[in-house]
């Protein structure tokens, strides 16, 4: 994708799409919301990080940087290669418009049992040749990773530094042995990876001959427990007992007094360097599997990170360390060629930071509910962005524009009232017009902003770990036909639709549950 041409996206995170088991998924409601995307003129489709989704439920504290997340693995599939048995859904069914976590995830799993079993029992030649090429192409990781979620099995979910001494150190004969006590366990890991690589490469074609590309998301950090870190302990920053001795965050400021304290061991970049970037290069080619572009979560660490005492249970004491710079993404470029990434350069951005952004030649993020507190001089004002960027009315850490409205401080609101001549009933189509208006390359809203939801469908709110974060699924009666003909509208006469010399009215199409 040409992240210098102007096109428009919707954020919408797979899990949030409908279906019948609980979480949405790389199913049959994918493809329906790629015909709506294409159908409503976009030509982006953001989804946040499709790792395995850590503690809270969140996709951005992983038990792998490199891994995708079961959850998305689309049942239907496995059904139809005769892997898997219809699925019989729990008695008190699931919820359709948000995730129970609790009650869904072991239900998957359980249903990627049956289908591994299934699999390894009666699957044709051909589908075995094909999972073997696999395991033995993604064996960079995927080893790493099968055996680090088995032994975490067989430990009782254990973190992997209370494992048994000679697991946890990885000692060559130990981890051989493992390999062999563990073999089956290893296989079913192996398997649902399987799945969702192809499963998620479907989709992604499947997407593109439509005109939609994959945007994905892509953290900095990565958690204590992952197979990232007790593959290579010495890459972070571990004291003897693979502690970290210091963790990620940010510093106090207006929103928060105590600071962000993320707890994510930190690099040693000075290790990653001396291996000419070995590690990240990987991780980007890898991000490149699922996506046609991707964001990079908390840009700024890489011009210079916040680092914390490991013993601090805030960020108040901390301080500002160099990062890596430019050499790192130079030696990605090296070997993977130009890198379509856009950079999340939010919050406290320094000189540096802008150096590195604009070095790397990466678009940078404008978010259009932060630009009505201030003046005219708003760096997230429209008139005052560069083309080279990426505006947004929100992002999945913020309210729904209509939520924020109803929050807003009354100064804010009249500001932004004034300026986008709206009013509460249609501030959404508002942002969403002047965000599309703009000069910004590229232009992105959440779907509940596309829907006109109020707060209780936003999708997360920082610094908490309440069951509503990560849970909101759409329905398809919650869209109808209105929604899209208007995003058409909007997106063909700000010029985002490259195909069309002039703007059209789209056709009223209902998106309703397939049948």
């Amino acid at each position: 994708m040409n992240l210098h041409q102007r096109a428009a996206g919707v954020l919408l995170h797979p899990t949030s799409l409908p279906g019948p088991h609980g979480i949405g998924d790389f199913g049959p409601e994918a493809r329906h919301f790629v015909d709506w995307l294409a159908s409503a003129g976009q030509s982006l489709w953001q989804w946040l990080p499709v790792a395995p989704i850590g503690p809270g439920n969140s996709p951005y504290q992983s038990v792998s940087a490199f891994a995708g997340s079961p959850l998305m693995v689309a049942l239907e599939p496995l059904v139809e290669r005769g892997w898997l048995s219809a699925p019989m859904l729990p008695a008190s069914g699931f919820e359709a418009h948000e995730v129970d976590f609790c009650h869904v995830v072991p239900w998957r799993l359980q249903q990627l049992r049956a289908a591994a079993h299934g699999f390894f029992t009666r699957a044709e030649d051909d589908d075995r040749l094909g999972f073997a090429a696999y395991c033995d192409a993604q064996a960079y990781w995927l080893d790493d990773y099968a055996l680090f979620m088995a032994l975490e099995t067989a430990h009782g979910g254990r973190p992997w530094w209370e494992w048994d001494a000679q697991l946890k150190q990885r000692y060559p004969e130990a981890l051989t042995a493992a390999r062999t006590t563990q073999a089956a366990e290893i296989r079913f890991w192996q398997f649902v990876q399987w799945c969702f690589d192809e499963q998620a490469a479907s989709l992604k074609r499947y997407a593109n001959e439509r005109g939609v590309h994959i945007m994905g998301d892509l953290p900095i950090f990565v958690a204590h427990h992952s197979a990232d870190c007790w593959a290579r302990p010495d890459l972070y920053e571990l004291d003897a007992a693979y502690q970290p001795t210091v963790v990620a965050g940010v510093p106090p400021d207006e929103l928060g007094p105590l600071g962000q304290r993320w707890g994510n061991p930190l690099y040693r970049w000075d290790r990653m360097a001396a291996e000419d970037w070995a590690w990240w290069t990987a991780r980007v080619h890898r991000a490149l599997d699922h996506a046609d572009v991707f964001r990079i979560d908390h840009f700024r660490g890489f011009a210079g990170y916040y680092e914390i005492p490991a013993d601090s249970p805030t960020a108040q004491q901390g301080r500002w360390r160099p990062g890596p710079g430019q050499s790192l993404f130079d030696a990605i470029q090296r070997r993977l060629g130009e890198l379509p990434i856009v950079a999340e350069d939010l919050g406290y951005i320094t000189p540096d930071v802008v150096a590195l952004r604009d070095g790397c030649d990466f678009p940078g993020m404008k978010i259009l509910q932060f630009a009505f507190g201030g003046n005219p001089a708003h760096e997230f004002l429209p008139h005052n962005y560069p083309r080279h960027c990426v505006v947004y009315t929100g992002t999945h850490d913020n309210d729904t524009v209509h939520g924020w409205w109803a929050q807003a401080k009354p100064h804010e609101r009249d500001f932004a009232g004034s300026y986008l001549a709206c009013s509460s009933a249609d501030v959404h189509w508002a942002m969403i017009r002047a965000a599309h208006n703009s000069v910004a390359d590229i232009s992105v809203c959440p779907l509940q902003d596309v829907l006109g939801l109020g707060s209780e469908h936003r999708m997360n709110t920082p610094g908490t770990m309440g069951d509503a974060n990560w849970s909101w699924r759409f329905g398809w009666d919650m869209v109808g036909a209105e929604p899209g003909r208007v995003l058409r509208l909007i997106t063909s006469t700000s010029g985002r639709i490259p195909s069309e010399a002039t703007p059209q009215e789209p056709p009223a199409v209902d998106y309703f549950p397939l049948p």
